[in-house]
């Protein structure tokens, strides 16, 4: 077993070994889950839209090199500066030279899972600029030094009680609550005076339009229409694969992303950004910047087993329906990107040496593709990862790292089950000899570990072969 294996079944037993946790995410998983049934009473409805947010997720990336190069011509006629990253250490630099040319010494950020992955924070902050996250469920876990364990509910994995305590630690010392309207005043108190005097503003990007040139960003707090008009400059990073052809392609995605999230129709606030102030306007930034990030989609994208993959909208449904992550949540994985959706991308964000283990934590149930609200093949995703990840050594694979979990041990094993069942003499001498032995192989050999949650198989009695035989003797 891989230390990357052995890491994240540590993190998994630990998680399942804490009864809290384990309460948190089950009361959160069904709430999610009977909301999202709420807003879909309709199965003829949700279908139908299903397979048109697919068609055009699926149209978007059929045509993503043309379409990225629309919406740089676009935005660029609109006033917003287009940047182009490789990688994540790339997207750093930018947005450091933006920061560093207007002097900014702190950085309100919105919600962003491109941010998470480029690990933004921990690298602004290394450079001494301060960076504050603004939607309520980051600046929790950030308070707490932690990572999401959702990408839509980043705080999901604390109950009211575990918040608060926070909040009196690491907020005000002298005031504890358990109201969550209280709760959240004193984070708005505090991040208000930050959006008024931030030097300048983050955000990630919902859909960008490559007919308009707009940038639309989803949510219910506010925080993202003050990171993003408040600051004097707006920086927005972006994957390359969040691109749509036409404004009119957003609002199905939109009502299928908030209806599949959070069980809303619609959410508090939807934005829609094309350029920065223009002369005699009162509010907004003086500049709009993109940062366009490749880190891996590029090649994703070049697999068309794999492409389906950058169709993703980022709406957790997939998370929230499936048994693995509700019972051991989003740290357990120590991704970017937990659950279903983060057992098909990081493999291939980060390569199957460092991350191809998550393409095994499932049980292939298929509860996630059937939520999927872009119809996005989980499962056969994860099957052929499975398959690059164990293939031989220098076979051709799309995916970094191709064969980097392949063991010589279960290598061997395969190899000798193949020569017993290719030969019908052998077969027969292995399954009389394995016969007797089989309780011991379960007890004490490979398949201990299988058995210790699951019923012990019993080998028949007699073999298939040898019932039918008898079963000719008997008529003869």
């Amino acid at each position: 077993m891989s230390a990357e294996s052995r890491g994240f079944e540590t993190r998994a037993t630990r998680a399942l070994g804490d009864p809290q946790l384990r309460a948190n995410f089950r009361r959160a998983m069904d709430g999610l889950m009977a909301k999202r049934a709420a807003v879909f009473p309709r199965d003829e409805e949700l279908q139908a839209l299903r397979d048109l947010g697919a068609a055009i997720r699926t149209n978007a990336l059929q045509r993503l090199p043309q379409l990225l190069e629309q919406l740089e011509a676009r935005c660029a006629a609109n006033g917003i500066a287009v940047h182009w990253a490789r990688g994540t250490e790339e997207a750093n630099g930018i947005v450091l030279d933006i920061l560093r040319r207007h002097g900014a010494r702190t950085l309100i950020k919105g919600k962003s899972m491109v941010s998470e992955e480029m690990h933004l924070n921990e690298f602004l902050e290394a450079q001494g600029i301060e960076c504050l996250e603004s939607d309520l469920g980051e600046y929790i876990i950030q308070l707490d030094h932690e990572t999401p364990s959702h990408i839509i509910m980043p705080a999901i994995h604390k109950n009211k009680d575990q918040i608060a305590r926070l909040f009196q630690e690491r907020v005000d010392r002298e005031h504890y609550t358990e109201d969550a309207a209280e709760l959240t005043a004193q984070a708005r108190r505090l991040l208000r005076e930050k959006f008024m005097n931030a030097d300048a503003g983050l955000s990630g990007v919902n859909f960008a339009v490559a007919e308009t040139g707009t940038l639309c960003l989803v949510e219910n707090e506010g925080n993202g229409r003050m990171c993003t008009t408040a600051p004097p400059v707006h920086i927005a990073v972006m994957g390359i694969e969040k691109v749509v052809e036409r404004l009119a392609d957003v609002p199905p995605l939109l009502s299928l992303l908030t209806r599949s999230a959070t069980g809303q129709p619609i959410t508090t606030y939807f934005n829609m950004i094309s350029s920065p102030r223009r002369s005699g306007e009162r509010d907004g930034p003086r500049e709009v910047h993109l940062v366009l990030l490749d880190n891996g989609r590029s090649r994703i994208y070049a697999d068309p087993v794999l492409r389906p993959t950058l169709r993703c909208i980022r709406c957790g449904a997939c998370m929230n329906h499936c048994p693995v992550y509700g019972r051991i949540g989003g740290h357990a994985y120590d991704a970017v990107y937990p659950g279903p959706i983060g057992k098909i991308l990081m493999p291939q964000l980060a390569g199957l040496q460092a991350a191809g283990t998550l393409a095994t934590a499932s049980s292939l149930c298929g509860a996630c593709a059937e939520v999927c609200p872009v119809r996005i093949p989980i499962p056969d995703i994860l099957v052929e990862l499975r398959s690059q990840a164990v293939r031989r050594r220098g076979a051709p694979g799309s995916v970094r790292d191709a064969g980097a979990l392949r063991g010589r041990g279960e290598a061997l094993v395969w190899s000798g089950w193949r020569t017993v069942h290719a030969q019908p003499a052998l077969y027969r001498l292995a399954m009389r000899l394995a016969r007797p032995f089989f309780p011991l192989l379960a007890l004490a050999g490979p398949l201990r570990r299988w058995t210790s949650v699951r019923t012990r198989p019993r080998p028949a009695p007699k073999s298939l072969h040898a019932l039918m035989r008898d079963r000719e003797r008997g008529h003869g």
